[in-house]
């Protein structure tokens, strides 16, 4: 427990009194719509360890959902920040052009290419990724409807949150926005019913053709948003031959293809972007969570004749690529580049998955265990059926690893899902130890 008995800091210090208290607090002031997915507080990070405010040590598999792939609070990273700061805070790039957007967006377009040419506007969030990509979108096309997947996930704001599949997300929020379609995400773990993996996916590609005569004509449909692996969803992975084919679908109806790489990109599968897995190229990508190592900042991608469709003030925003937050996100990515984190992600993969096959084979509550690179899930089922989800498991199993110092974060519509979204920078020894805590709380529930 070295690296974790590392990580004590002064409470009094800090202010903090308790977790408990904390709680409290919270539920005073902060509104319920603001939900708790995982009862802790954080004083403290380093690495992949948090100090709570009752000074215990946490080890952290939730990676503050998908955003800390470099771990917490890197030093060249806090350096980077510090120093920007000291200089400049903000202009807005809409006023006065600066090196950091300018760099940011050369360092992307290098990294994760989008055909000959790619062009990049930076963002706060995933979400205002997510909002943008649609505007180029329409009007690169000169059409309105949208067709995104069921168990999505793309944000809160109005675009993003229609977009977004899962109910509880958006209870009392409408009217949604108009002209978007929904279809069945291809999983063919819950809905293969006997097929092949093949004979499912040609099923599901004559439903996405059979869409155009039913519910929406291709000739008025601008874009095809997707992730590759679904986050919120379930790390739910898109087959590779039915990416292949919304490719193809959208280049014979003139359709642009997004792919939201929010929480996928950034070394979490063991590539800059998940789509590099598929060697189909978008159109248009959004990105954000690890990109900047916590601070508020995405992106949104794609080829340059596309990006170049949006006219003059349509995108953008106040805040977009402030200073700060372009180099916390350009010491990321030097720091992802020189500890191999795509490598390091591959490494974690094998161990979680590994381990959670092994759970798979003595637990018959384990309903399948899937992932891409280092986005590893484990779901949990009553009787082995996948339709019958068991969210009461997960939610025992969360608060009882919480007692014992791990943090876990739960997906899918049913909560009956765990993902696994440690900071890449974890030792082997302290994933372990999370593992072992996990299977130990999970032997104790199915005595």
């Amino acid at each position: 427990m070295s690296e974790l008995t590392a990580t004590s800091v002064d409470k009094k210090l800090l202010g903090f009194t308790n977790t408990e208290t904390e709680i409290k607090r919270r539920k005073k002031i902060v509104p319920n719509g603001v939900g708790i997915f995982c009862p802790s507080t954080t004083v403290h990070a380093n690495g992949a360890v948090i100090t709570d405010a009752d000074n215990n040590q946490l080890i952290d598999f939730g990676g503050g959902i998908g955003v800390l792939n470099a771990g917490h609070c890197p030093e060249t990273v806090v350096k980077a920040i510090q120093d920007q700061a000291a200089k400049l805070i903000h202009s807005s790039f809409h006023v006065s052009t600066y090196d950091g957007y300018l760099s940011l967006c050369e360092r992307l377009a290098g990294i994760l290419p989008h055909g000959k040419n790619t062009k990049v506007m930076l963002t706060n969030t995933g979400a205002e990724a997510v909002e943008n990509a649609i505007k180029i979108a329409r009007q690169a096309t000169n059409r309105s409807a949208v067709i995104c997947f069921t168990e999505a996930f793309h944000g809160r704001s109005m675009m993003a949150m229609t977009l977004t599949s899962k109910i509880n997300y958006k209870t009392g929020c409408g009217p949604f926005a108009p002209e978007v379609y929904r279809l069945p995400f291809p999983d063919h773990y819950h809905f293969g019913k006997g097929l092949t993996e093949d004979e499912f996916i040609d099923q599901e590609l004559k439903r996405l053709d059979d869409a155009t005569h039913s519910m929406v004509a291709p000739e008025n449909i601008a874009a095809i948003i997707i992730e590759l692996v679904q986050g919120e969803g379930g790390f739910n992975v898109t087959p590779q031959r039915y990416v292949e084919g919304l490719r193809k679908f959208c280049d014979e109806h003139g359709i642009m293809l997004i792919f939201d790489e929010v929480q996928s990109g950034f070394c979490r599968t063991g590539k800059w972007g998940a789509y590099q897995h598929y060697n189909v190229t978008p159109d248009i990508s959004t990105w954000a969570k690890s990109m900047g190592s916590g601070m508020p900042i995405g992106a949104v991608m794609g080829k340059a004749e596309i990006m170049d469709a949006a006219a003059p003030g349509t995108i953008g925003g106040t805040y977009l690529g402030n200073p700060v937050c372009c180099a916390a996100a350009l010491a990321t990515i030097d720091l992802m580049e020189k500890e191999n984190l795509n490598d390091r992600a591959i490494e974690l993969s094998k161990l979680v998955a590994s381990r959670f096959a092994i759970m798979k084979n003595k637990f018959s509550c384990i309903g399948d265990v899937r992932g891409l690179g280092a986005m590893q899930a484990i779901e949990f089922v009553k009787n082995n059926d996948p339709l019958q989800p068991d969210a009461e498991m997960v939610s025992a199993l969360i608060n009882n690893c919480l007692q014992r110092g791990l943090l876990l974060l739960s997906a899918g519509s049913n909560k009956n899902i765990i993902r696994i979204l440690s900071p890449l920078v974890i030792s082997n020894e302290l994933l372990n130890e999370g593992l072992d805590i996990f299977e130990e709380e999970l032997q104790k529930l199915n005595k």
